[in-house]
């Protein structure tokens, strides 16, 4: 099982990799660290469960995170308490995206900071993915708001591109007023 521990720290230069793709059919080590994956982030979201094993609640998670330089995230998104929704995407790009740009008012989190930042990070209000599932099938995703957002962050991660990145370093809150706040 997933720990803490095991998610690398912002100041680990491994973040900053662009990450390779992922060349079909996956190994069984590969397709455990994404059983593993989903498994820490529905955990997460369950505060017994966070609790007990000490896990900061979080959505998303890259591969590069575990220091795996490789083209796949896992989100898992709760829907109602103990309902969840999984995402799995190798190779993902972003095929098509909304002009409206939002962002999350109380800031943006990720399990690789373990502090608070502040600042606006605009991203766009819908996207639709591309990519793989773990039988090498290509998928197609349809997110909005929270979710488009998870998708856009763990997408930055594979580029090696930290969330803070685009926080503007003069103005944190630049812009406010010109994007819509979720």
């Amino acid at each position: 099982m997933l720990k803490m521990k095991d998610i690398l720290d912002e100041k680990d230069k491994r973040l900053r990799l662009v990450s390779k793709d992922v060349e079909f059919p996956l190994s069984e080590k590969e397709k455990k660290t994404i059983e593993e994956m989903i498994e820490f982030l529905r955990n997460s979201q369950i505060p017994e469960l966070s609790e007990k094993y000490d896990l900061r609640p979080g959505m998303g998670l890259s591969a590069i995170q575990l220091g795996i330089a490789k083209r796949y995230f896992v989100v898992v998104n709760e829907l109602d308490p103990g309902e969840f929704e999984t995402y799995v995407l190798i190779n993902p790009k972003i095929i098509s995206n909304s002009v409206e740009k939002i962002y999350v008012e109380a800031g943006e989190g990720c399990l690789s900071v373990n502090r608070d930042v502040d600042g606006i990070i605009p991203r766009y209000a819908r996207v639709t993915m591309e990519g793989y599932d773990i039988e090498g099938r290509k998928i197609h995703v349809r997110a909005r708001e929270e979710l488009a957002i998870c998708f856009q962050h763990e997408m930055d991660h594979l580029n090696g591109i930290l969330f803070m990145d685009h926080i503007d370093k003069k103005n944190p809150f630049k812009d406010k007023d010109i994007y819509r706040a979720i």
